[in-house]
């Protein structure tokens, strides 16, 4: 099933009201806030000004760095994996903050941190570990949005555009981070000033700034209002959001309602379930659960991270005279894959993807670490091999593995551990994000390029994990996928209920055809009913 079809972009048509549109621009600058903060580091640690204000004094680094000051270790590893830590605890604090405040008050509040956060860093003169707190303070931020930002998209938009949206957020991602990139290359020009490293933190502002801006206008999410017991409030938000065809058609809204109305009134049936119940075995939660944690962090050891935050670096040593402008050639390679990823992940399902990325990175991988460790560092066909192999690993990495592992976390859970299940999920991906950022130094400094094979390896095994472990989930309602893994005849390598899901999807088609003039009341009665008979039967096997 094609990604675009005539009746899908009708079905879009009809719901993308300017309102719309601006709630997932404005959302998503979350996600080039993200980008931004996760990309400029890498620069940083060749600046000279940088490198003399927080480096330690090694004269053998002259010939390197125009400077005799070099990062150790273990200094380079907190400067820069601190931001992940933070983003940790950001990630875990972000849920219930946002329960209790609402998610357009906590992004707020979370652009707030940010500001804090970053003006640690522009104050900071020459005690490193300032610049590392300030990086976790941003982390704070950063990571509380990385939840809220596509939690306060989903709870807004409509469903035919949902996915689009929410899709949109990663490539703001992207976007984020090819920025960063060209803002160091600006004030790389300035950089025997402060203002190479410090006007790069303070454009950092903008961003922050304009998504606070935004939430300042943008409504709550209908859903938070209504779970709050607010439902007029609840309705006006519906048709803000509507916009135009809100105000000609209130049935339109009605149904969205009712909707919003049964699926809350399902998920209190199981409110009271904790933290531990993602790790009960019955019904595979646990399985989905360790399944969950280990895609997450088998993304981060696929090694893309490896490049971006340490991109700069890696290619000053190979004698390239500007290693700026090879992050922006890695940034744009990331962020035009992104819209091949978007289309394989619904063209060819979810496992495909996974698997035939794993393997694609897994070679080039290979090439990169081969040439990198064998050949001649200085010679300009070996940089030029490097920059080759390393582009082709990004357009591997952000059209299957980068957005994919996102979509799985989404699918894979069930209702009643959905929210925690998916926590420890993200915990796993900020973790190893954390593990490899501090510890890369360390491993580069001992066995340089061959560093490559180690990813390699880490692809290998992921791709075996998604064959043997990791069911294919499109073209399936949530409902279908629960059933899926719980039914003991269905193997993860299996493509029965694909073809199922296909039937069910034109029947789909067809009610869906019925209903495009506005439900009726007895349509919405009836899926009320067929609401209560799926909870019945989550509520027994819960039981």
């Amino acid at each position: 099933m094609g990604l675009f079809n005539s009746q899908r972009f009708n079905d879009i048509k009809a719901v993308a009201s300017a309102p719309v549109i601006t709630i997932g621009l404005t959302a998503s600058m979350g996600g080039f806030l993200f980008g931004a903060d996760t990309g400029q580091i890498s620069g940083f640690l060749i600046m000279r000004d940088f490198l003399r204000r927080f480096a330690q004094y090694h004269p053998e680094a002259e010939e390197l760095n125009g400077v005799p000051n070099d990062f150790n270790n273990v200094r380079e590893g907190l400067i820069v994996g601190l931001l992940s830590i933070g983003c940790l605890i950001g990630a875990l604090i972000a849920a219930p903050i946002s329960n209790r405040l609402g998610r357009r008050i906590a992004m707020i509040l979370l652009c707030g941190v940010f500001l804090i956060g970053n003006t640690v860093q522009v104050a900071s003169v020459r005690a490193w570990y300032q610049m590392a707190i300030g990086r976790f303070i941003c982390g704070l931020a950063v990571g509380g949005l990385s939840v809220l930002v596509p939690v306060y998209v989903s709870e807004t938009v409509p469903k035919q555009i949902r996915g689009a949206l929410v899709a949109t957020y990663q490539l703001f991602v992207t976007m984020g981070i090819l920025t960063s990139y060209c803002v160091n290359l600006g004030t790389s020009h300035v950089d025997d000033s402060a203002w190479s490293w410090r006007g790069a933190l303070m454009i950092g502002y903008i961003w922050a700034l304009v998504l606070m801006a935004g939430m300042f206008f943008l409504p709550e999410t209908p859903r938070f209002l209504l779970a709050q017991g607010r439902k007029a409030d609840s309705i006006n938000a519906l048709r803000w959001i509507a916009g135009k065809k809100g105000r000609q058609n209130s049935a339109l809204v009605e149904s969205q309602f009712q909707e919003m109305s049964a699926a809350i009134d399902e998920e209190k049936r199981f409110a009271s379930k904790s933290f531990f119940s993602s790790f009960d075995p019955k019904d595979k939660i646990l399985y989905r659960t360790l399944l969950g944690f280990v895609l997450q962090m088998f993304q981060q050891l696929t090694g893309a991270n490896y490049f971006f935050y340490y991109g700069t670096t890696i290619f000053q040593s190979v004698g390239l005279t500007n290693p700026y402008v090879t992050q922006i050639i890695l940034g744009s390679v990331n962020v035009v894959s992104t819209f091949p990823g978007l289309w394989f992940i619904e063209r060819y399902g979810r496992r495909k993807p996974l698997i035939i990325g794993g393997l694609w990175q897994c070679a080039w991988l290979i090439v990169f670490a081969a040439v990198g460790s064998e050949a001649d560092p200085n010679s300009s066909t070996v940089g030029s091999l490097l920059i080759f192999s390393a582009c082709m690993f990004i357009f591997g990495f952000a059209s299957t593995w980068g957005p994919g592992v996102w979509v799985a976390i989404g699918e894979i859970f069930p209702l009643r551990v959905r929210s925690h299940s998916a926590s420890f999920a993200t915990a796993g991906n900020w973790s190893w994000n954390f593990l490899l950022a501090f510890f890369t130094p360390y491993i580069t400094s001992a066995i340089q390029y061959r560093y490559g094979y180690v990813f390699a390896g880490c692809n290998l095994i992921g791709v075996l994990i998604v064959f043997f472990f990791y069911y294919e989930s499109s073209n399936l309602t949530l409902e279908q996928v629960d059933e899926m893994y719980t039914d003991p005849d269905t193997k993860p390598w299996q493509n029965s209920s694909r073809r199922e899901a296909m039937e069910d999807e034109k029947q789909r088609g067809v009610l869906n055809a019925g209903l495009r003039d506005g439900p009726t009341v007895d349509h919405v009665e009836n899926r009320d009913v067929s609401m209560e008979s799926q909870t019945t039967k989550e509520t027994e096997r819960a039981v």
